[in-house]
């Protein structure tokens, strides 16, 4: 973890640089998802980046919403922008991020969670009109080729949701 007592001022401008770029990325994220942006949400993940909605599947699932209960954990960008777009066709969608917490493995990696909150207005003939949820985003952030952060993985954990 990074602290900023004791550090070069250098370091210090460089690292609230870092965590504004990241906060910055995982805005986009919301936006282009809301804003069904399929080409401006490839530059949000790596390439070779990792989604896991796995445990978020399962509670879909249970909850009676039609999701294909054997998907979840979606590898590359292609693959996982292709996937986003499916189960958000017909859907209005409002998503929020909340209280960071940012922490560097080195000069060029971090990580996060983020309190989440989403509400889905869901298409015609879904069991239920709409979803409000409530979670955690764990994420793993790469510095790559010009200098940009983006998502290398990224987990969601929901603690709640609430249909109607």
């Amino acid at each position: 973890m990074w602290k900023a007592r004791g550090a070069d001022p250098e370091q210090c401008i460089g690292r609230l640089a870092d965590i504004r770029a990241i906060r910055e990325l995982k805005a986009r994220y919301f936006r282009c998802m809301d804003l069904r942006d399929w080409a401006a949400m490839y530059d949000v993940f790596t390439a070779d980046a990792v989604m896991d909605m796995r445990e978020d599947i399962r509670n879909l699932v249970r909850s009676g919403i039609p999701v294909d209960p054997a998907g979840g954990l979606i590898v590359g960008r292609d693959t996982i922008v292709s996937t986003m777009r499916g189960p958000l066709e017909g859907t209005v969608t409002v998503h929020h991020g909340h209280m960071p917490e940012i922490s560097f493995a080195g000069n060029n990696v971090a990580h996060g969670i983020w309190a989440m909150e989403d509400r889905v207005q869901l298409a015609e003939g879904a069991p239920f009109r709409r979803l409000h949820g409530y979670g955690h985003y764990h994420e793993t952030y790469v510095r790559g080729i010009g200098s940009r952060w983006r998502i290398a993985h990224l987990r969601l954990s929901r603690l709640l949701v609430d249909f109607d």
